[in-house]
């Protein structure tokens, strides 16, 4: 078997990388939708929600960006706008961790 190709064509984009666990994904997938225009508004441009085999109380998101000051103005947000709030983040069960990666250009 070959070496995996990438599938995305056209210039990286920067991912505001999340983690962190939550109380109940129904209540958590609620409050994720309910700041879906604000996403959009930000300059979110592809989303993927995800969760580990077998763990529905732990997620992880990842929201691409143009620009790496767009992923790091929402990461500021979300840490004094929903993290800092319960009534934005009902599920939320512990620290988030967020991280804004680059690709790794390679030859």
């Amino acid at each position: 078997m070959g070496p995996l190709l990438p599938v995305r064509h056209g210039p990286p984009m920067p991912t505001l990388h999340i983690e962190h666990p939550i109380t109940d994904l129904a209540t958590w997938t609620a409050a994720f939708d309910a700041f879906a225009a604000v996403r959009r508004e930000a300059g979110v441009l592809a989303e993927q929600v995800r969760h580990p085999v077998g763990d529905p109380a732990f997620v992880v998101v990842d929201l691409e960006f143009a620009e790496v000051e767009q992923a790091e103005a929402f990461r500021g947000f979300l840490e004094a706008n929903v993290w800092a709030v319960p009534a934005n983040s009902p599920a939320l069960a512990g620290r988030p961790e967020a991280t804004i990666l680059v690709t790794v250009e390679r030859s």
